[in-house]
């Protein structure tokens, strides 16, 4: 894979593994344009971000990028031919998963020495990044209602409480019309209290409506939540209705609000620290750039005792096998194949999905031609470390370093069980230009070229197209990101947070039938 320690080479494309056929058009390459080093002229005209074939490659030929597989010649490619969804074509190929081949430990730094942020201790112990209060919702018939408590608490109304950072309204579309037992409503109960139990927040008011399929009661009974001063559930139908809902929400609210002012920051480990790792509007350039130099930072946080999530199921279909090689038993890379198993042969069979081959547009527009190219940048942010485990959406990630958690591609849906799981910091990889946020977590934007960083820059925390541009290596720009991290982590706003973004990005994976 990519030499971390090497800066990119500043010329018209670059070349990522010797035994590839392809290169990356490092800026817009004009047919007959010679590309030094390569021997070949570019045939037709290249994007930036695009590829572009160093050889011959016959029909049915393999196209190789970091000398991993992307897909087959539809046709035959002429060297110096344009390479992209015309003529890569996906087809399922056999795969050595070799469990636990390349499983090597982690190197702690040892904790005396380990890095340190600004984080809230709580009382059990669980250290957030932020301090909000929660208003959530049982059921979409509530969403009025928790919205109308949070909108009431403005920046205004919590002058007098500087340690808050704000009332969230955590509501959603789910929680009636659907069944009554099995997964569907097990992931929603177990994402809706991984939020109540959340390290970021301080106190929580649940809402519910009184008829809805997802009991208030049963939820707090099943997850074993107890009611009590910072935990306040009410049933809209037994207060009164929607206006004696919203007023009793605000007095709920004004209560715990003492309270959750008294936190402060305290200096804690870097273990402390639980990154979910996101991309959005990924590019030809999400795996030269952002992603591997996300991948550096989190090898950097598992050494000094951290966890970082690698999400997004579909994105890793055709480059699991990176993973399972990596993987700390032969049960743990099971894990992840079983998860793609049911993704592929159950849950999304015979459907028009990002897994079973086609990427969105804004992926091809930015030259990725099919889903295992951008799995294969995808894959990167996790870094090189050994797979320490797989979880189920949302729930509770419990070990260090790491980890796989299954969820879709979607990014709202997918941050959604990362945070459920525990993350109290997003970092998030975009090269097209994603705009998120996700409260009440941090979230930490790297751009994968500097012309969308510049056109962007309200929304983008950190530029990783400096790598692109020669100026930084990976492993330099992987040590940037694990600096913005623990700073984030320490108070220091996002650029999502400045704009108020957040507010509806808590999106729970809907898995069943609405009937």
């Amino acid at each position: 894979m990519i030499d971390l320690s090497v800066k990119r080479a500043v010329g018209p494309a670059i070349r990522l593994h010797p035994r590839d056929n392809v290169v990356v058009a490092r800026v817009p390459v004009s047919a007959g344009t010679a590309i030094p080093g390569e021997n070949v002229v570019a045939r037709q005209d290249v994007p930036a971000g695009h590829k572009l074939a160093t050889m011959d490659i016959p029909a049915g030929g393999a196209i190789r990028k970091y000398d991993v597989v992307i897909g087959f010649a539809g046709e035959d490619i002429p060297a110096g031919t344009y390479v992209h969804a015309h003529n890569c074509l996906m087809q399922d190929f056999q795969r050595d998963y070799a469990y636990g081949e390349d499983y090597r430990p982690v190197a702690y730094v040892p904790e005396a020495e380990r890095a340190t942020f600004q984080g809230i201790v709580r009382p059990d112990g669980r250290v957030g990044t932020r301090n909000f209060i929660a208003i959530a919702s049982t059921v979409n018939c509530s969403a009025t209602v928790v919205r109308g408590v949070a909108d009431y608490f403005t920046p205004e109304r919590l002058a007098d409480y500087p340690n808050v950072d704000g009332v969230v309204a955590l509501s959603h579309t789910l929680g009636c019309g659907m069944e009554m037992t099995g997964e569907p409503m097990a992931l929603l109960r177990r994402t809706i209290a991984g939020y109540v139990r959340h390290a970021n927040i301080a106190g929580v008011v649940i809402v519910g409506l009184g008829c809805e399929r997802n009991q208030l009661g049963a939820l707090l009974e099943e997850q074993k939540l107890a009611a009590g001063p910072q935990l306040y559930p009410m049933v809209m139908q037994e207060v009164g209705g929607t206006r004696k809902t919203i007023d009793a929400g605000i007095a709920a609210v004004r209560a715990m609000l003492p309270e959750a002012n008294r936190v402060t920051r305290q200096t804690v480990s870097a273990a402390h620290l639980t990154v979910g790792l996101q991309c959005g509007g990924s590019d030809g350039f999400s795996s030269i750039t952002a992603n591997p130099s996300l991948g550096a930072a989190m090898d950097v946080l598992v050494r000094h005792g951290g966890t970082a999530i690698l999400s997004e199921t579909p994105e890793i279909n055709g480059v699991e096998h990176t993973l399972t090689r990596r993987a700390v038993s032969r049960e743990v890379g099971e894990k992840l194949v079983e998860r793609l198993r049911w993704w592929k042969e159950e849950y999304a069979v015979g459907r028009d999905t990002q897994i079973n081959g086609k990427v969105s547009p804004g992926n091809q527009a930015g030259g990725l031609a099919n889903i295992i190219e951008k799995s294969l940048g995808s894959s990167m942010k996790g870094g090189t470390g050994p797979l320490m485990e797989v979880y189920r959406y949302a729930e509770p990630v419990t070990q260090k370093g790491f980890i796989f958690m299954d969820t879709p591609g979607y990014d709202p849906v997918s941050a959604t069980g990362q945070v459920a799981g525990g993350a109290n910091l997003i970092a998030f990889t975009t090269g097209r230009g994603s705009m998120f946020g996700c409260k009440p977590v941090p979230s930490v934007k790297l751009a994968t070229n500097t012309p969308m960083y510049r056109r962007l820059m309200d929304d983008m925390d950190i530029n990783c197209g400096v790598v692109l541009d020669g100026e930084a290596t990976i492993q330099e720009m992987g040590e940037r990101v694990f600096q913005l991290l623990l700073e984030t982590a320490s108070g220091r706003r996002s650029k999502s947070e400045e704009l108020g973004v957040g507010n509806n990005e808590f999106v729970p994976w809907s898995i069943g039938i609405t009937g």
